[in-house]
């Protein structure tokens, strides 16, 4: 019986020991996918603001017809209030 309980205990040692293991190799290469995986994600955000930097011109561009009218109000909206306050304000002597 003794022998029984020692096999059973090699075994459940060999177990843990097993067990710590796969846990260290799995939280190194978690923490070392991670590192990876925010590097990767740092270098996508540094190449899609390169590649706005070529592409939003061109989109602003293309959509120069589109806004024109609504730009075209907008200036209209601002310089009919920009000349109502000019005339508006008077001079206050003392």
């Amino acid at each position: 019986m003794i022998e029984l309980m020692a096999i059973v205990v090699v075994v459940g040692m060999l177990w843990v020991i097993g067990s710590v293991i796969g846990l260290i190799f799995k939280l190194v290469f978690g923490l070392v996918g991670g590192l990876f995986g925010l590097l990767a994600g740092a270098l996508g955000l540094v190449i899609g603001g390169v590649v706005m930097l070529f592409v939003l011109p061109l989109i602003a561009l293309s959509l120069l017809p589109v806004m024109l009218p609504a730009m075209l109000l907008f200036g209209l909206v601002w310089a009919i209030v920009h000349v109502a306050r000019r005339s508006s304000a008077t001079p206050v002597s003392r």
